[in-house]
Protein backbone atom coordinates (compact mmCIF):
# COMPACT_ATOMS: atom_id res chain seq x y z
CA UNK A 1 0.00 0.00 0.00
CA UNK A 2 1.40 3.43 -0.89
CA UNK A 3 2.22 5.54 2.13
CA UNK A 4 -0.03 8.40 1.03
CA UNK A 5 -3.13 6.20 1.47
CA UNK A 6 -2.36 5.38 5.10
CA UNK A 7 -3.53 7.37 8.15
CA UNK A 8 -0.92 9.07 10.37
CA UNK A 9 -0.28 6.26 12.85
CA UNK A 10 -0.10 3.63 10.14
CA UNK A 11 2.45 5.68 8.21
CA UNK A 12 4.56 6.21 11.33
CA UNK A 13 4.38 2.51 12.19
CA UNK A 14 5.21 1.69 8.55
CA UNK A 15 8.31 3.85 8.73
CA UNK A 16 9.49 2.30 12.00
CA UNK A 17 8.93 -1.18 10.59
CA UNK A 18 10.77 -0.37 7.37
CA UNK A 19 13.72 1.13 9.27
CA UNK A 20 13.88 -1.96 11.46
CA UNK A 21 13.86 -4.21 8.37
CA UNK A 22 16.52 -2.10 6.66
CA UNK A 23 18.77 -2.20 9.73
CA UNK A 24 18.21 -5.94 10.18
CA UNK A 25 19.25 -6.52 6.58
CA UNK A 26 22.27 -4.24 7.01
CA UNK A 27 23.52 -6.14 10.04
CA UNK A 28 23.01 -9.45 8.24
CA UNK A 29 25.36 -8.18 5.54
CA UNK A 30 27.86 -6.64 7.97
CA UNK A 31 28.82 -9.44 10.31
CA UNK A 32 32.22 -9.44 12.00
CA UNK A 33 34.93 -9.73 9.32
CA UNK A 34 37.07 -11.97 11.54
CA UNK A 35 36.13 -15.23 13.21
CA UNK A 36 37.28 -14.35 16.72
CA UNK A 37 34.36 -15.20 19.05
CA UNK A 38 34.82 -12.08 21.18
CA UNK A 39 34.72 -9.82 18.13
CA UNK A 40 31.64 -11.66 16.90
CA UNK A 41 30.02 -11.23 20.32
CA UNK A 42 30.79 -7.50 20.27
CA UNK A 43 29.18 -7.09 16.84
CA UNK A 44 26.13 -8.90 18.21
CA UNK A 45 25.92 -6.50 21.15
CA UNK A 46 25.95 -3.56 18.73
CA UNK A 47 23.31 -5.16 16.53
CA UNK A 48 21.05 -5.84 19.50
CA UNK A 49 21.55 -2.30 20.84
CA UNK A 50 20.46 -0.79 17.52
CA UNK A 51 17.58 -3.15 16.79
CA UNK A 52 16.03 -3.61 20.25
CA UNK A 53 14.33 -0.59 21.74
CA UNK A 54 14.50 3.11 21.06
CA UNK A 55 11.77 5.52 19.98
CA UNK A 56 13.11 6.02 16.41
CA UNK A 57 12.18 9.68 16.84
CA UNK A 58 14.76 11.05 14.44
CA UNK A 59 13.80 8.65 11.62
CA UNK A 60 10.12 9.49 12.19
CA UNK A 61 10.76 13.24 12.06
CA UNK A 62 12.89 12.81 8.95
CA UNK A 63 10.04 10.89 7.35
CA UNK A 64 7.47 13.58 8.17
CA UNK A 65 9.84 16.27 7.00
CA UNK A 66 9.92 14.39 3.69
CA UNK A 67 6.15 13.94 3.58
CA UNK A 68 5.63 17.58 4.49
CA UNK A 69 7.60 18.61 1.42
CA UNK A 70 5.47 16.40 -0.82
CA UNK A 71 7.52 13.22 -0.64
CA UNK A 72 5.36 10.30 -1.69
CA UNK A 73 7.31 8.03 -4.02
CA UNK A 74 8.43 4.81 -2.38
CA UNK A 75 11.67 5.24 -4.28
CA UNK A 76 11.60 1.93 -6.12
CA UNK A 77 9.47 -0.54 -7.99
CA UNK A 78 6.25 -1.75 -6.41
CA UNK A 79 7.18 -4.56 -4.08
CA UNK A 80 10.86 -3.57 -4.07
CA UNK A 81 13.02 -4.04 -1.00
CA UNK A 82 12.71 -1.38 1.69
CA UNK A 83 16.38 -0.64 1.05
CA UNK A 84 15.40 0.65 -2.41
CA UNK A 85 13.48 3.49 -0.79
CA UNK A 86 15.79 6.47 -0.15
CA UNK A 87 13.77 7.91 2.74
CA UNK A 88 13.95 4.59 4.60
CA UNK A 89 17.71 4.28 4.11
CA UNK A 90 18.34 7.85 5.26
CA UNK A 91 16.09 7.33 8.28
CA UNK A 92 18.07 4.16 9.09
CA UNK A 93 21.32 6.12 8.76
CA UNK A 94 20.05 8.60 11.33
CA UNK A 95 19.32 5.75 13.73
CA UNK A 96 22.83 4.31 13.31
CA UNK A 97 24.30 7.74 13.95
CA UNK A 98 22.16 8.06 17.05
CA UNK A 99 23.27 4.66 18.32
CA UNK A 100 26.94 5.60 18.00
CA UNK A 101 26.43 8.87 19.83
CA UNK A 102 24.40 7.20 22.60
CA UNK A 103 27.15 4.65 23.20
CA UNK A 104 29.70 7.42 23.64
CA UNK A 105 27.30 9.55 25.70
CA UNK A 106 26.78 6.67 28.14
CA UNK A 107 30.55 6.36 28.55
CA UNK A 108 30.91 10.08 29.29
CA UNK A 109 27.99 9.98 31.73
CA UNK A 110 29.10 6.75 33.42
CA UNK A 111 25.60 5.34 32.93
CA UNK A 112 24.89 1.74 33.89
CA UNK A 113 21.58 1.28 32.05
CA UNK A 114 20.13 2.22 28.69
CA UNK A 115 16.70 1.04 27.56
CA UNK A 116 16.51 -1.19 30.62
CA UNK A 117 19.72 -3.06 29.77
CA UNK A 118 23.39 -2.68 30.70
CA UNK A 119 25.03 0.02 28.60
CA UNK A 120 27.47 -1.16 25.95
CA UNK A 121 30.52 -0.10 27.97
CA UNK A 122 29.22 -2.00 31.01
CA UNK A 123 28.69 -5.10 28.86
CA UNK A 124 31.99 -5.01 26.96
CA UNK A 125 34.30 -2.47 28.56
CA UNK A 126 35.01 1.15 27.71
CA UNK A 127 37.54 0.61 24.92
CA UNK A 128 35.27 -1.85 23.10
CA UNK A 129 32.32 0.52 23.45
CA UNK A 130 34.30 3.42 21.99
CA UNK A 131 35.18 1.27 18.98
CA UNK A 132 31.59 0.13 18.47
CA UNK A 133 30.34 3.70 18.72
CA UNK A 134 32.80 4.75 16.02
CA UNK A 135 31.70 1.79 13.90
CA UNK A 136 28.02 2.76 14.17
CA UNK A 137 28.89 6.31 13.10
CA UNK A 138 30.92 5.04 10.14
CA UNK A 139 28.10 2.74 9.11
CA UNK A 140 25.66 5.64 9.19
CA UNK A 141 27.81 7.26 6.48
CA UNK A 142 27.71 4.08 4.43
CA UNK A 143 23.92 3.74 4.61
CA UNK A 144 23.33 7.43 3.89
CA UNK A 145 25.64 7.47 0.87
CA UNK A 146 24.03 4.34 -0.59
CA UNK A 147 20.40 5.44 -0.21
CA UNK A 148 19.85 5.81 -3.96
CA UNK A 149 18.29 9.29 -3.83
CA UNK A 150 18.44 11.79 -6.66
CA UNK A 151 22.08 13.04 -6.62
CA UNK A 152 21.21 16.72 -6.31
CA UNK A 153 18.81 16.12 -3.43
CA UNK A 154 21.21 13.67 -1.81
CA UNK A 155 23.99 16.26 -1.78
CA UNK A 156 21.69 18.81 -0.16
CA UNK A 157 20.52 16.30 2.47
CA UNK A 158 24.09 15.20 3.11
CA UNK A 159 25.16 18.77 3.84
CA UNK A 160 22.47 18.93 6.53
CA UNK A 161 23.58 15.56 7.91
CA UNK A 162 27.22 16.64 8.10
CA UNK A 163 26.29 19.93 9.74
CA UNK A 164 24.12 18.09 12.25
CA UNK A 165 26.99 15.89 13.39
CA UNK A 166 29.30 18.86 13.84
CA UNK A 167 26.64 20.67 15.86
CA UNK A 168 25.87 17.77 18.17
CA UNK A 169 29.57 17.30 19.02
CA UNK A 170 29.88 21.01 19.79
CA UNK A 171 26.79 20.80 22.00
CA UNK A 172 28.13 17.76 23.80
CA UNK A 173 31.40 19.61 24.35
CA UNK A 174 29.52 22.50 25.96
CA UNK A 175 27.74 19.97 28.16
CA UNK A 176 31.05 18.47 29.27
CA UNK A 177 32.45 21.93 30.06
CA UNK A 178 29.38 23.03 32.06
CA UNK A 179 29.90 23.79 35.74
CA UNK A 180 27.57 24.55 38.63
CA UNK A 181 26.83 28.25 38.73
CA UNK A 182 27.02 28.73 34.96
CA UNK A 183 24.45 31.14 33.55
CA UNK A 184 21.22 29.46 32.37
CA UNK A 185 21.88 30.85 28.89
CA UNK A 186 24.96 28.61 28.61
CA UNK A 187 22.88 25.54 29.42
CA UNK A 188 20.29 26.62 26.85
CA UNK A 189 23.00 26.94 24.18
CA UNK A 190 24.16 23.40 24.95
CA UNK A 191 20.58 22.15 24.67
CA UNK A 192 20.12 23.87 21.32
CA UNK A 193 23.18 22.24 19.76
CA UNK A 194 23.35 18.84 21.41
CA UNK A 195 19.61 18.12 21.20
CA UNK A 196 17.33 20.61 19.44
CA UNK A 197 19.19 20.72 16.15
CA UNK A 198 20.21 17.08 16.24
CA UNK A 199 16.87 15.61 17.33
CA UNK A 200 14.29 17.73 15.50
CA UNK A 201 15.51 20.55 13.25
CA UNK A 202 18.05 18.69 11.11
CA UNK A 203 16.05 15.44 10.72
CA UNK A 204 13.09 17.49 9.45
CA UNK A 205 15.34 19.39 7.05
CA UNK A 206 17.13 16.25 5.84
CA UNK A 207 13.77 14.71 4.97
CA UNK A 208 12.70 17.95 3.34
CA UNK A 209 15.84 18.12 1.21
CA UNK A 210 15.23 14.56 -0.02
CA UNK A 211 11.79 15.65 -1.25
CA UNK A 212 13.08 18.86 -2.86
CA UNK A 213 11.75 21.31 -0.24
CA UNK A 214 12.12 24.99 -0.99
CA UNK A 215 13.83 27.60 1.24
CA UNK A 216 10.56 28.72 2.86
CA UNK A 217 9.69 25.25 4.13
CA UNK A 218 13.24 24.50 5.24
CA UNK A 219 13.24 27.75 7.23
CA UNK A 220 9.89 26.79 8.77
CA UNK A 221 11.34 23.42 9.78
CA UNK A 222 14.07 25.32 11.61
CA UNK A 223 11.63 27.68 13.36
CA UNK A 224 9.51 24.80 14.62
CA UNK A 225 12.35 22.32 15.12
CA UNK A 226 14.45 24.40 17.50
CA UNK A 227 11.79 25.13 20.15
CA UNK A 228 10.38 21.62 19.86
CA UNK A 229 13.86 20.14 20.26
CA UNK A 230 14.48 22.30 23.30
CA UNK A 231 11.19 21.08 24.77
CA UNK A 232 12.35 17.51 24.15
CA UNK A 233 15.57 18.03 26.13
CA UNK A 234 13.86 19.93 28.94
CA UNK A 235 11.43 17.04 29.33
CA UNK A 236 14.40 14.66 29.26
CA UNK A 237 16.03 16.63 32.09
CA UNK A 238 12.88 16.26 34.19
CA UNK A 239 12.60 12.55 33.42
CA UNK A 240 16.27 12.07 34.31
CA UNK A 241 15.49 13.15 37.88
CA UNK A 242 11.81 12.32 38.38
CA UNK A 243 11.17 9.60 35.80
CA UNK A 244 10.19 6.04 36.57
CA UNK A 245 13.17 3.77 35.72
CA UNK A 246 10.70 1.12 34.53
CA UNK A 247 9.54 3.64 31.91
CA UNK A 248 12.78 5.45 31.07
CA UNK A 249 15.02 2.37 31.11
CA UNK A 250 17.71 4.16 33.14
CA UNK A 251 18.38 5.00 36.77
CA UNK A 252 16.83 8.17 38.20
CA UNK A 253 20.13 8.75 40.03
CA UNK A 254 22.43 8.95 36.99
CA UNK A 255 21.89 12.64 36.18
CA UNK A 256 22.15 13.63 39.83
CA UNK A 257 25.35 11.67 40.37
CA UNK A 258 26.87 13.01 37.17
CA UNK A 259 26.08 16.56 38.25
CA UNK A 260 24.81 17.70 34.85
CA UNK A 261 24.33 21.45 34.61
CA UNK A 262 20.77 21.58 33.34
CA UNK A 263 18.37 24.51 33.30
CA UNK A 264 16.49 22.67 36.02
CA UNK A 265 19.52 22.77 38.30
CA UNK A 266 20.54 26.29 37.25
CA UNK A 267 17.16 27.62 38.39
CA UNK A 268 17.39 25.71 41.67
CA UNK A 269 20.86 27.13 42.40
CA UNK A 270 19.59 30.66 41.82
CA UNK A 271 16.63 30.27 44.19
CA UNK A 272 17.89 27.84 46.84
CA UNK A 273 17.91 28.72 50.52
CA UNK A 274 21.31 28.57 52.27
CA UNK A 275 20.47 25.12 53.68
CA UNK A 276 19.31 23.85 50.27
CA UNK A 277 22.43 25.26 48.60
CA UNK A 278 24.60 23.42 51.14
CA UNK A 279 22.81 20.17 50.34
CA UNK A 280 23.29 20.71 46.60
CA UNK A 281 27.00 21.45 47.06
CA UNK A 282 27.42 18.32 49.18
CA UNK A 283 25.42 15.83 47.12
CA UNK A 284 24.80 17.08 43.58
CA UNK A 285 27.42 15.45 41.35
CA UNK A 286 28.54 13.05 44.09
CA UNK A 287 29.22 9.47 43.01
CA UNK A 288 28.15 8.41 46.51
CA UNK A 289 24.71 10.01 46.25
CA UNK A 290 22.15 8.02 48.23
CA UNK A 291 18.47 7.68 47.39
CA UNK A 292 17.62 9.62 50.54
CA UNK A 293 19.89 12.52 49.53
CA UNK A 294 18.45 12.36 46.02
CA UNK A 295 14.93 12.69 47.40
CA UNK A 296 16.00 15.86 49.19
CA UNK A 297 17.40 17.25 45.92
CA UNK A 298 14.11 16.46 44.17
CA UNK A 299 12.25 18.33 46.90
CA UNK A 300 14.60 21.30 46.49
CA UNK A 301 13.82 21.34 42.77
CA UNK A 302 10.13 21.49 43.62
CA UNK A 303 10.47 24.03 46.45
CA UNK A 304 12.58 26.47 44.42
CA UNK A 305 10.08 26.43 41.57
CA UNK A 306 12.62 24.84 39.22
CA UNK A 307 10.23 22.12 38.11
CA UNK A 308 7.39 24.56 37.51
CA UNK A 309 9.77 26.88 35.62
CA UNK A 310 10.93 24.11 33.30
CA UNK A 311 7.35 22.93 32.71
CA UNK A 312 6.47 26.49 31.67
CA UNK A 313 9.47 26.58 29.33
CA UNK A 314 8.32 23.32 27.73
CA UNK A 315 4.79 24.60 27.23
CA UNK A 316 6.04 27.88 25.76
CA UNK A 317 8.28 26.11 23.28
CA UNK A 318 5.60 23.70 22.15
CA UNK A 319 3.28 26.68 21.66
CA UNK A 320 5.92 28.37 19.48
CA UNK A 321 6.30 25.24 17.37
CA UNK A 322 2.57 24.87 16.90
CA UNK A 323 2.25 28.50 15.83
CA UNK A 324 4.84 27.89 13.12
CA UNK A 325 3.05 24.72 12.04
CA UNK A 326 -0.23 26.55 11.55
CA UNK A 327 1.16 28.69 8.74
CA UNK A 328 4.07 26.62 7.41
CA UNK A 329 3.90 25.70 3.68
CA UNK A 330 3.53 22.04 4.54
CA UNK A 331 1.13 19.31 3.45
CA UNK A 332 -2.00 19.09 5.65
CA UNK A 333 -1.21 15.48 6.52
CA UNK A 334 2.28 16.34 7.77
CA UNK A 335 0.92 19.33 9.68
CA UNK A 336 -1.42 16.98 11.56
CA UNK A 337 1.32 14.42 12.14
CA UNK A 338 3.83 16.96 13.47
CA UNK A 339 1.16 18.44 15.74
CA UNK A 340 0.65 15.01 17.27
CA UNK A 341 4.38 14.44 17.54
CA UNK A 342 4.82 17.78 19.31
CA UNK A 343 2.35 16.72 21.98
CA UNK A 344 4.12 13.37 22.36
CA UNK A 345 7.52 15.03 22.72
CA UNK A 346 6.27 17.44 25.38
CA UNK A 347 4.30 14.95 27.46
CA UNK A 348 6.21 11.70 27.10
CA UNK A 349 7.08 9.52 30.08
CA UNK A 350 10.27 7.94 28.69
Amino acid sequence: MATETMPYQNQTDWLRSQVHDALTAFFAEHSAPVGDPEVTAAFTVLRDFVLDGGKRLRPVLCFWGWRGAGGHSLGGREGASCRDRPIVSVAAALELCHAGLLIHDDIMDGSDLRRGRPTVHRALGQSAAILLGVLALAWSDEVFAGCGADPVRLRAARRRFDRMRTEVIAGQFLDVLARAGDAPERALTAIRYKTAKYTVERPLQIGGELAGAGPELLAAYSRLGLPLGEAFQLRDDLLGVFGDPAETGKSALDDLREGRHTLLIAHAWQHASPAAARHLRLWYGSAGLTERAAETIRQILLDTGAVAHVETMIADRVRQALEVLRTAPITPEARQALTRLADGIANRTR
